[in-house]
């Protein structure tokens, strides 16, 4: 029996339509851990799905990974549906995936929790960007769905608390893919055109994937990037969305962000009425006082005798100069008394006391006061001081030696 020798692309389209017969190899699921996970330029995901003894091949096209809500990461345990085939080219056969989810939580859970990691790692949680909400808003724009209970019950409380503020509605859908995207634009529209003070956007409660426009991460950007503070009110309380984490405010519910939105025109009256009362209280006592000020002048001797007030001023004037006076005789007695003395001692250290006691001081031709006999010689001529004049003298004879 003659031997059939195949051709190379014979054996691998055959073993292609042999596991592609297979119904247990077509839409099943399999268990395992991601590894060597990498997406093209192409969009296609080329990855190994692993356990402790064996790997398979695995690939995602573009067109069933657009639909991924999470950020498939090595060493993440997930589960993978599709069909296991052979790719011709390469002989080799791998698992062609249709989708696949985290094994111990949801796929929206787990892009929730990597999208929330990611963001507060680039500092959009931060409550240093957090901006203050406006305490009188004048205008106020709603980005939500104008066919939700949501706005009926914001529309309600807002009039109701504050109707002094203008409502702006941006209408836009709150669920679905198209969601997102109109919500950034509306939000951005509002800052481009400064159309309000400040933005409430939310929507009512439902499910995590009902609630998932707020996780989308354009969304939080754009909340993020707003100018105008921003509060979100998505869902019920227990509901936490990455919108709530960005905005500047994060509401309970939609009813919660209009109370925290605006204030209460009842507590603004009850502060209106006190304050009335306390400044009517501030003007009475300042009149009662005035009034009491007024009274004693009027009953002053000034307004009621003013002549008598010139004869006070007269008599303290009167009184103040005999003060003066009497303080000026005082200081030139005092004056005159030190002089005396110091007049009495410059007497008693004068040299002329000295020479009227006999005394007599002798001088040169020059002036000077003669101490010694050796300031002088025999012939010179000296002056001699007495008390009474001078003397013009000739030294005849000079004695050395102490009296």
């Amino acid at each position: 029996m003659e031997q059939r020798i195949l051709e190379v692309t014979q054996v691998n389209q055959f073993i292609k339509a042999a596991l592609d017969a297979q119904p247990m190899l077509q839409g099943l699921s399999v268990r395992g851990e991601l590894s060597n996970y990498k997406i093209y330029p192409s969009g296609h995901h080329y990855f190994t799905l692993k356990d402790a003894e064996s790997a398979l091949r695995c690939v995602m096209f573009k067109g069933s990974a657009v639909r991924l809500r999470f950020r498939p990461e090595n060493g993440m345990q997930v589960i993978v549906s599709g069909r296991i085939s052979v790719y011709p080219r390469d002989g080799a056969y791998q698992l062609y995936c249709d989708a696949m989810m985290p094994e111990c939580m949801g796929d929206l859970h787990v892009a929730f929790e990597q999208l929330k990691r990611k963001l507060s790692e680039e500092g959009l949680f931060d409550p240093q960007y957090k901006k203050l909400l406006p305490k009188y808003p004048h205008r106020i724009a709603i980005i939500t769905s104008s066919a939700g209970a949501a706005i009926h019950d914001m529309l309600r409380i807002l009039k109701a608390r504050y109707p002094l503020s203008k409502i702006l509605l941006l209408p836009v859908r709150v669920q679905g893919v198209e969601a997102p995207p109109e919500i950034v634009g509306a939000i951005r529209y509002a800052n481009r055109h400064r159309l309000a003070d400040l933005i409430i956007t939310g929507r009512g409660g439902g499910s995590m994937e009902d609630l998932w426009a707020f996780n989308d991460e354009r969304v939080a950007r754009a909340i993020f990037e707003s100018q105008i503070p921003v509060i979100s009110a998505v869902g019920h309380e227990p509901d936490v969305t990455i919108s709530d984490y960005v905005a500047d405010l994060r509401a309970a519910t939609p009813s919660n962000a209009a109370e925290l939105a605006v204030p209460d025109q009842m507590d603004l009256r009850q502060n209106l009425d006190a304050m009335q009362a306390s400044m009517e209280k501030a003007l009475m006592r300042s009149l009662t006082l005035s009034r009491q000020r007024l009274n004693a002048l009027s009953s002053s001797r000034v307004l009621s005798k003013p002549e008598q007030y010139f004869v006070d001023r007269r008599t303290a004037l009167e009184h103040l100069v005999q003060r003066l006076g009497a303080a000026q005789k005082n200081l030139l007695m005092t004056k005159r008394t030190r002089l005396a003395q110091r007049a009495a001692a410059l007497d008693a250290m004068s040299p002329l006391k000295v020479l009227s006691r006999g005394y007599a001081v002798s001088t040169d031709e020059k002036g000077a006061v003669l101490r010694s006999v050796k300031q002088t010689g025999t012939g010179e001529s000296i002056h001699v001081r007495l008390a009474d004049g001078e003397l013009e003298a000739e030294v005849k004879k000079i004695t050395e030696g102490s009296l």
